[in-house]
């Protein structure tokens, strides 16, 4: 039996299909490259200058978790703390913002804020949860470029720009400090601004100042008195007898003034006054015709928030 013999198939033949040069999958790390440069990018340009502020102590600061405020806006954060290489202080390396780079300069202001019970109020509650920061001041003018600080161990005085600045002078203080009020009427028309003592030590000057619209009531010879805590006193008709301005002057302490029925000329801006202990029984009865204009009758007004333009420093203020 013959067999046909058949030749052997011949094997497959691979087709090879070049890729395309180009493939879609690389857009996904481009664009993630893009992106994360921009971010980069956008993330430089929100870095201000770097700046080193120097402490004799900073208790409750911590790098990288304290944070620098102007106006209660952050406006930098705190990166490291150090001793300085004497051991007798503590240099804050902090940075500041981009849009408030304008604090790096001559004549700003830094100290650290913490809570504080005293004759003017309560202040900065709010750290005791967030902790202590850094509040900062601006300098005055243009100024030029600084970057290392020395740290205010008391926040500066801070003086309104309106109102008619008075002082007053006591042998001493008892229960008077920075904004405590001023009262016409046990209506409050200034505040006390700061207290120094004289140039030859003898009293206590205290300088206040009075809102524009109470200015036309002080006069030459206005009589001005502590009207800070309760006043007790003991009648033979009427027995004990507790007297006070208001409540806000029996925790912070304030003053009063008052005018005769026969006013004296306007007092000038500057003008010093005595401050009595306590006020005379005719005082209290004073009430003088001057006009006056937008008095408002409020007794619990506060003082609006000052601003950057009317903000100055005192003179008693040093800047290092």
């Amino acid at each position: 039996m013959n067999a046909t013999h058949k030749p052997p198939a011949e094997p497959p033949h691979a087709r090879i299909r070049r890729r395309a040069a180009f493939s879609f999958i690389w857009l996904v790390p481009a664009i993630a490259a893009v992106v994360a440069a921009v971010l980069v990018i956008k993330n430089l340009q929100k870095f201000g200058p770097v700046i080193t502020i120097q402490f004799d102590s900073i208790s409750g600061l911590d790098a990288n978790q304290t944070v620098i405020r102007y106006r209660g806006v952050r406006v930098g954060s705190v990166q490291s703390i150090r001793l300085t290489p004497d051991l007798r202080h503590v240099e804050v390396r902090a940075r500041l913002v981009r849009f408030a780079a304008s604090l790096a300069r001559d004549g700003s202001v830094f100290w650290i804020v913490r809570p504080e019970v005293g004759t003017s109020g309560v202040h900065a509650l709010e750290t005791i949860v967030s902790g202590p920061y850094i509040e900062a001041l601006p300098g005055e003018g243009p100024g030029r470029a600084q970057n290392r600080f020395i740290g205010a161990e008391e926040p500066p005085v801070i003086l309104q720009g309106s109102g008619t600045p008075f002082v007053l002078q006591a042998p001493f203080i008892r229960s008077l400090g920075p904004n405590s009020p001023v009262y016409f009427r046990g209506i409050e028309a200034g505040q006390v601004q700061f207290l120094a003592l004289s140039t030859d030590a003898t009293t206590v000057s205290v300088h206040v100042v009075i809102k524009p619209e109470f200015t036309p009531l002080v006069r030459s010879n206005t009589i001005w008195w502590n009207a800070g805590g309760i006043d007790v006193s003991w009648h033979l008709l009427s027995g004990l007898s507790l007297t006070a301005e208001n409540l806000r002057a029996v925790v912070t302490g304030g003053i009063s003034f008052a005018t005769p029925p026969e006013p004296g000329v306007p007092a000038a801006a500057g003008s010093t006054f005595p401050l009595y202990e306590k006020p005379e029984e005719k005082w209290l009865g004073w009430s003088p015709h001057i006009p006056i204009t937008n008095a408002a009758a409020s007794t619990t007004t506060s003082p609006a928030p000052l601003g950057l333009e009317n903000v100055t420093q005192a003179p008693r203020q040093q800047q290092h």
